[in-house]
């Protein structure tokens, strides 16, 4: 059997110059701006990513003048293609972005050109949400549907790995490695933080935060549970309501309580990205720092760790049965 794996993540722009329009396809969303009427999102999106423009370019100019995730997406998709060969599954591996290059449609035509037996479609978003999973896999439903090649092929869908022993495992690993850094590890405070969305979302059947909950328990039964620890939400954006508490609130009140060693968890992030490199690397270091937390550190993203790599494997294995 020769195996497609279809790999996808949200994008980010890769210059300056992309910012704006990386903006304007990210809230043209009808999962981010929710409104039905195409030509008024739209305009909404437009407008929203001309007035972002400038203060989304001072970040990312802070971290090398772009997004990697590109690179590191391509970096994964290229190490679990290598690891799927290696266990005997004939494997190619393709990359698509939902808001930016290389875009899902690319992706779906070179896949179409590889005359793949079975194709597994892999959200690099480990806990569903509507607004990346769900997002990511409207689009594709269209785009196979309307291939020829593709639409007569077996294609199986990952939803989640949130609760995949493998990849509890490779976040359990990388949390060990950091806390060794720290002169009483086990008196380390473990913060992790996870990409927020509206609290309307779940109300309405989002699964993101039980899903996330349930990682951030997992990781701990892996871990002994001999650190205290909590689960906090990053990367607001608009008036509406978000699930807190709050990142940045979190790490101000840890200062105030007198709490010097922090180590923060990026649980729902597995590549570097703005969110990861700017605003917990540049701003919330900042804030620890303000607030008295000297010893404060962060797990990096997992990106092409082998252990994550092999999580990849096993799980895309598991589904292609």
């Amino acid at each position: 059997m020769k195996l497609g794996v279809l790999v996808f993540n949200l994008g980010g722009p890769e210059t300056l110059r992309d910012v704006k329009p990386f903006l304007y396809r990210l809230f043209s969303d009808p999962e981010i701006i929710r409104i039905k009427w195409s030509p008024l999102r739209k305009a909404i999106a437009y407008t929203i990513a001309t007035l972002r423009r400038k203060k989304s370019e001072g970040y990312y100019s802070q971290i090398g003048g772009g997004s990697p995730l590109r690179r590191l997406t391509e970096e994964q998709a290229a190490a679990l293609e290598k690891e799927l060969n290696a266990r005997g599954i004939q494997t190619k591996t393709f990359v698509g972005m939902c808001t930016w290059k290389p875009f899902l449609s690319e992706a779906v035509e070179l896949a179409s050109q590889d005359s793949a037996d079975r194709l597994v479609v892999l959200p690099l978003f480990p806990h569903y949400s509507f607004t990346t999973t769900r997002a990511g896999f409207s689009v594709l439903e269209k785009l196979l549907k309307s291939n020829p090649k593709l639409n007569a092929v077996d294609t199986r869908w990952v939803s989640t790995f949130a609760e995949h022993p493998s990849y509890i495992e490779s976040f359990a690993l990388g949390i060990e490695r950091e806390l060794r850094e720290f002169p009483a590890p086990d008196k380390v405070r473990l913060l992790f933080s996870a990409h927020s969305i509206p609290e309307s979302y779940v109300r309405e059947g989002d699964p993101y935060l039980a899903q996330t909950q349930r990682s951030v328990e997992l990781i701990m039964d892996r871990l002994g549970r001999k650190n205290t620890y909590e689960l906090s939400f990053q990367s607001r954006i608009g008036p509406v309501k978000w699930l807190s508490p709050a990142t940045n609130d979190v790490i101000e009140s840890y200062g105030k309580k007198g709490i010097h060693d922090v180590l923060v968890v990026p649980i729902s992030f597995v590549s570097e990205h703005i969110e990861t490199l700017y605003e917990l690397d540049i701003l919330y270091k900042k804030l620890a720092q303000e607030t008295g937390i000297a010893n404060f550190r962060r797990v990096p993203a997992l990106n092409s760790d082998p252990a994550f790599i092999r999580a990849l494997a096993d799980i895309v294995q598991e589904a292609s049965r």
